[in-house]
């Protein structure tokens, strides 16, 4: 190294000139660059050495300026495409003379400035550069097109982001849905899915929006581009549920209405001659049962309990049947529901709809003087709906005692006494008070679900309906989804007495009841009473009730079973766990809609029962908000007890965090 050489070093991960000015120590150099800012250098951070008279600082500037002209990326092409045949090496000299036809100082170093940066052509061996070979440089040219294309494609994505933002319509392509998707699963899974990984798309984009990369940043975004809503249910999308059907099963919906299957049951029980009542929520659409009376010649009474027969329809293993089985059930939630099957079908022709002729599975029932089934008939049938009533309407019609309506009046009373039937067979009544949670428009309404004389007619007939079932495939042996319960182990007697009674006894009980079970072979149901039972009435909205339907109607026409043991319990098994995953969003999707009401209404106080311990050394109770059904666990930092009615006001409550404090509103003390 002499004073005055120009050479090019490496300084900080940068190619830089600089003129070498004296040296430091044994090998190394002090170096003023053209800024005129001296760096100590190492010999190893030289990279190249402009042969050649003597510079100063002040001239690498004009130097630069020399040899701009001649960088040109593009004629390295010229130059490989020149010596990639013969693999021919060559130095920064020879490339200059190949290109320039001058090997002077400048243009030396232009070569090599075209060698050090070229990334496609040439590779570096030594103080020589080798042509890549054709395959090779075709390769990298198309990752670098590949890389300028997602640049680009980047660029394009955050400008359509930008005007989204301010609510400009945008159209997103198929590259900005990958992202959008992308962010999407780390708002929905980020937190509560094991083991997830982002995409690296979500930080690299939440990052390029000024936006943290956190989950709820994301939630936020995809809320700002309105491609969610401010209450987006992420407990649906966290689930496995579909939402949509596929237009082939859309496809089929349509075949099935415009040109009907033969119906396997041609001998229907003609019972249009008798008056049906449907009733049901107002809101309900999917009708799936119904009640009538019919008076026998030998004064006797039968009740008959009409269940709509979707398996008209379809059959075992076809493409209505095999959606309905991914789904499970209908998910009834605030904000609407999602069917197991399209509603084209499912509020149609599946329905029992009024004035309309209906295919029907109907179970009539004779019962005796202390309310137990003492014969009954099972039957494919027709049926014609005269009235669609809701709750209310019954039970005005029985407080009224309309006399053209006689029927209804007959019902509740073979209701009430099936209800103390199974009473006496040691059925466990458990009252506390539910909520019925909707909302439209942005709006939030809860309405409590009495336990009306009608709520509990439908529900005894309805059990009565999957006694009978129960009875059925028990006497003929038959597999069926029999459901069960063991026998709980209750609180003494005189304990449960010192409960107050209502909600605060109930929920003593309902602590104590095991899980319901389901095997193919009957067994006893506690908590209703019953030796024998399956769940048969909702075959619209529950895929297990339409797999007893399937198996039934098959046996009451004489075919064989289209379920084996062996097949109905691979069903069973694997149709439980969609089922129970559609109850935990359900639960979950009513309990922030619940939360979302009360955090609307913190200046509103609402009247509390207490009615259990949760975990009474921490103080923590099991509360009833009255008003709206709603169980809510609070911490008390003042003396309660179970079956105390308290005052409470909400102080905070984020329905997304799930958490919601309540303030205990004390009696302000008398003074004497």
């Amino acid at each position: 190294m002499e004073k005055g050489r120009l050479i090019e070093i490496r300084l900080h991960g940068e190619r830089r000139l600089a003129v070498a000015d004296r040296p430091e120590g044994k090998k190394n150099w002090v170096v003023v660059d053209r800024d005129g800012h001296n760096h100590t250098i190492k010999p190893q951070q030289v990279t190249y050495e402009v042969s050649g008279e003597t510079y100063t600082a002040s001239s690498i500037s004009s130097f630069l300026e020399s040899i701009a002209n001649y960088l040109d990326p593009s004629s390295l092409e010229v130059a490989w495409e020149l010596l990639v045949e013969e693999g021919e090496t060559v130095t920064p000299q020879d490339l200059a003379q190949l290109l320039f036809s001058d090997t002077s100082a400048p243009l030396c170093y232009a070569a090599h400035c075209l060698l050090a940066e070229d990334k496609v052509y040439f590779k570096q061996k030594g103080d020589r550069y080798e042509p890549r070979s054709s395959s090779l440089v075709a390769e990298i040219q198309h990752q670098q097109q590949v890389k300028q294309q997602k640049e680009q494609e980047n660029r394009e994505f955050l400008e359509r982001v930008e005007r989204a933002l301010v609510e400009e319509v945008v159209e997103w392509t198929s590259s900005d849905r990958q992202r959008l998707e992308a962010i999407e699963k780390y708002a929905i899974h980020s937190n509560h899915t094991e083991g997830f990984k982002p995409s690296p798309l979500v930080p690299e984009t939440l990052s390029a929006l000024n936006r943290s990369e956190t989950p709820q940043a994301a939630f936020e975004l995809l809320v700002a581009l309105g491609l969610w809503s401010a209450h987006e249910n992420l407990f649906l999308r966290r689930s496995q549920i579909p939402t949509q059907f596929s237009t082939k099963v859309f496809d089929v919906v349509q075949g099935c209405i415009q040109d009907p299957p033969d119906d396997r049951d041609p001998n229907r029980l003609d019972l249009t001659q008798l008056k049906v009542y449907t009733i049901d929520d107002e809101s309900t659409t999917e009708i799936d049962d119904g009640l009538s009376i019919e008076y026998l010649d030998d004064g006797r009474t039968r009740v008959w309990v009409h269940i709509a027969d979707p398996t008209r329809w379809l059959t075992p293993g076809d493409d209505l049947d095999m959606e309905a089985r991914k789904r499970g059930t209908t998910i009834y939630m605030p904000t609407g529901m999602i069917s197991m099957f399209p509603r084209e079908l499912a509020t149609g022709p599946m329905s029992l709809v009024q004035g309309k002729e209906c295919c029907a599975l109907s179970f009539g029932a004779i019962l005796d003087e202390s309310g137990a089934v003492a014969d009954y008939t099972i039957h494919a049938s027709w049926i014609k709906p005269t009235y669609r009533l809701t709750y209310d309407d019954v039970d005005e019609i029985l407080q009224l005692g309309v006399p053209a309506e006689a029927e209804i009046a007959t019902l509740a009373e073979l209701a009430k006494r099936r209800q103390n039937w199974r009473r006496e067979q040691g059925s466990i009544n458990i009252s506390i008070p539910e909520a019925s949670i909707k909302v439209k428009d942005d709006e939030v309404t809860i309405t409590l679900l009495e336990d009306s004389v009608s709520r509990q007619l439908v529900a005894e007939m309805m059990i009565m309906a999957g006694e009978i079932t129960g009875r059925y495939g028990s006497t003929h042996a038959l597999p069926f989804p029999f459901r069960s319960q063991p026998q709980p182990e209750l609180p003494p007697e005189e304990e449960l007495m010192q409960l107050p009674a209502g909600p605060v006894r109930s929920s003593a009980l309902r602590r104590c009841m095991p899980r319901s079970e389901m095997s193919i072979t009957p067994a006893r149901h506690a908590s209703l009473g019953l030796d024998f039972y399956i769940q048969v009435t909702s075959p619209i909205r529950r895929y297990m009730d339409l797999l007893t339907h399937f198996q039934l109607k098959a046996h009451l026409r004489g075919d064989s079973l289209p379920f084996s043991e062996a097949k109905l319990q691979e069903l069973m098994a694997a149709i439980s766990p969609t089922s129970q995953e559609a109850n935990w969003v359900e639960r979950q999707t009513n309990r922030y809609w619940g939360l979302e009401f009360l955090r609307r209404h913190v200046d509103r106080e609402w009247q509390g029962l207490v009615l259990r311990w949760l975990r009474e050394q921490d103080s923590l109770a099991l509360v009833l908000l009255e008003e709206l059904g709603l169980e809510m666990a609070i911490r008390f930092t003042n003396p309660v007890a179970p079956g105390d009615y308290i005052t409470l006001k909400v102080t905070y409550a984020d329905p997304r965090e799930d958490v919601v404090h309540f303030q205990h509103v004390l009696e302000p003390t008398a003074v004497e």
